[in-house]
């Protein structure tokens, strides 16, 4: 019985030694393989990482990409600057410390507009500062929430530099200013009629913002005696919130010029612009036109887009000077009194003040003659 436990003794502890052998001998194999292929690793990464080195960075080898720019078609040439109208108009402009839209839209026609004979130059000036409290992508006017305060010296300014001129026909714009309670239609309105008190027969041309839709400020403008209206709607209805600052609107800027004609001065002309080249197409024209009539605007000018830096919207397309003279003849259908279109028309521009001169001067004579 002896003899048998300690056989079983011997044979536990030999199966107990052969398993802690064998346990070993595997720990072993996967240690060693292990090792393996831990250095087989270390020398593929090697290779990997040089052969990634090896390979230039895309930022260097590939340049960064900018928005293609279409280069401007040869009608788009306008007058150089520099004549002794132009050179004598802006020195009264820097004298009085007023703004002009010319310059601060860097519109393309103030060579031809400026530089006119004595009485026939023409000049929009931009009244309540020359920071915007919006930011629209088509205009280079500078913005800010909080511009300067107004200047309560500038509708004697303004005035002044109309009586200068000599002029009898003037075109006033402004920034928006919603950083003001009423948005500067008192100030507007205050300008208007000290030019009219300071000459009674200049001829008034306010371009107006939208006020955010506010009637009550738009009739504030509306009855200071001016005798055009104009509010520009800018672009077609689809392409609206791509071009206008969020605030403006295509039924809002609607609803002021529907506002004019039919309940604050019936009497006054009204004038709105659109820019052609940001992408819309002739039904999108269209349905602008028809809208502007069926809102009983007056006068309507089409004019091209022209990119005022490489920070704003890139031109879409350059119209033709051919489209724009068929645009014309399509508006002149619709009964508009007048149209300008052309590329490089203008909502303030000279051409149409011709034949709105003319036109109101035979419209009040007409009246005259009814009062008698």
């Amino acid at each position: 019985m002896r003899n048998l436990r300690l056989l079983r003794y011997h044979s536990s502890v030999a199966s107990s030694l052969k398993l802690n052998v064998m346990v070993s001998s595997t720990k072993a194999s996967k240690f060693s393989r292990l090792e393996e292929l831990r250095s087989q690793i270390t020398k593929e990464s090697a290779t990997l990482l040089d052969d990634f080195v090896a390979v230039p960075s895309p930022r260097e080898k590939t340049p960064v990409r900018r928005s293609k720019r279409i280069p401007k078609p040869k009608w788009l040439k306008a007058k150089t600057a520099d004549s002794d109208s132009y050179h004598e108009l802006r020195s009264t402009v820097r004298e009085l410390g007023l703004a002009t839209v010319c310059e601060e839209a860097r519109c393309p026609n103030i060579g031809e507009c400026w530089g006119g004979e004595k009485g026939t130059a023409t000049a929009t000036i931009m009244i309540m500062g020359d920071t915007c409290t919006r930011g629209c992508r088509f205009c280079s006017v500078k913005t800010s929430r909080a511009p300067p305060p107004l200047d309560v010296d500038e509708p004697r300014k303004v005035a002044d530099a109309i009586s200068r001129w000599g002029l009898d026909y003037v075109v006033l714009t402004s920034v928006d200013r919603d950083d003001l309670p009423d948005q500067g239609a008192d100030h507007f309105r205050k300008v208007v009629m000290m030019i009219k008190k300071a000459k009674p027969d200049m001829l008034v041309e306010a371009l107006t913002p939208d006020f955010r839709g506010d009637l009550d400020l738009v009739e504030r403008i509306a009855s200071s005696g001016l005798d055009v209206y104009a509010h520009n709607v800018e672009t077609v209805e689809r392409l609206q919130k791509h071009v206008r600052d969020r605030r403006a609107g295509y039924h809002q800027s609607l609803s002021v010029l529907r506002h004019i004609k039919s309940v604050a001065a019936p009497s006054v002309m009204t004038k709105t612009s659109v820019m052609l080249g940001l992408g819309e197409n002739d039904d999108d024209v269209r349905k602008t036109m028809d809208d502007l009539r069926q809102n009983d605007v007056d006068v309507v000018t089409f004019g091209q887009y022209l990119a005022p830096t490489k920070r704003h919207l890139p031109v879409r397309e350059y119209i033709t000077p051919e489209k724009f003279d068929w645009w014309k003849i399509e508006a002149d259908k619709l009964g508009f009194k007048y149209v300008a279109s052309g590329p490089l028309v203008r909502s303030s521009y000279k051409a149409g003040e011709y034949f709105l001169k003319n036109y109101i001067k035979e419209k009040n004579a007409v009246m005259d003659q009814i009062a008698v």
